[in-house]
């Protein structure tokens, strides 16, 4: 595969940072259904993620490839005011990791692309980790924003931190799932990877 990012590739790279919001906003819409879907989520979230990610470290073969997916999010929650502080260094985190470890196991390898995956997986719950960082705060806002009664329901939510650090715990095996579901998915996009 050329390792140089055409005109094409770019346009592909956007197209993928889109997809990837797309998936963000369903998993943040998924409150409206109860709040412990917003909450625990991004547990599941890894298996539409890795497809996504996958092909972005297809196109972008050196550093780059967690950054200009979160770094688009980013971008945009900054922007529309939803960047938190909890959001922003979780982000940077997340973002910093996979980019190591891709380096680190090799850019051109699907080592270095499943390793790098398992933080990059966890980067929903920087958006969410709020609730945990800002209680008070996500209630107040519960209760301006949400329907009535919301934030009743959120409050037993936030104080299960056991069933949150299940959550967190499941997300690795969800990743290393995603991923190998996404090599046979994009079958011959993989095979360009040593």
């Amino acid at each position: 595969m050329d390792k140089k990012l055409t005109f094409r590739n770019v346009a592909i790279v956007l197209l993928m940072a889109v997809a990837y919001l797309l998936i963000f906003i369903l998993g943040a819409t998924s409150g409206a259904i109860h709040p412990a879907c917003y909450a625990y989520i991004g547990a599941l979230l890894p298996v539409a993620f890795a497809l996504v990610y996958l092909n972005t470290c297809t196109l972008i073969r050196g550093f780059g490839a967690a950054t200009a997916l979160n770094g688009f999010i980013f971008v945009l929650f900054l922007i529309a005011g939803e960047a938190d502080v909890a959001y922003i260094i979780g982000t940077i985190v997340m973002t910093a990791l996979a980019e190591v470890l891709r380096k680190t196991n090799g850019y051109d390898t699907l080592k270095g692309v499943r390793w790098s995956f398992v933080p990059f997986a966890f980067s929903f719950f920087a958006y969410t980790i709020h609730w945990w960082t800002d209680t008070e705060g996500s209630l107040a806002a519960a209760v301006e924003e949400m329907p009535a009664g919301y934030d009743a329901l959120m409050k037993p939510v936030i104080d299960n931190v056991p069933m949150l650090i299940v959550a967190l715990v499941l997300t690795i095996p969800v990743a290393i799932f995603g991923m190998r579901l996404a090599e046979r998915i994009l079958r011959k996009r993989a095979e360009g990877l040593e």
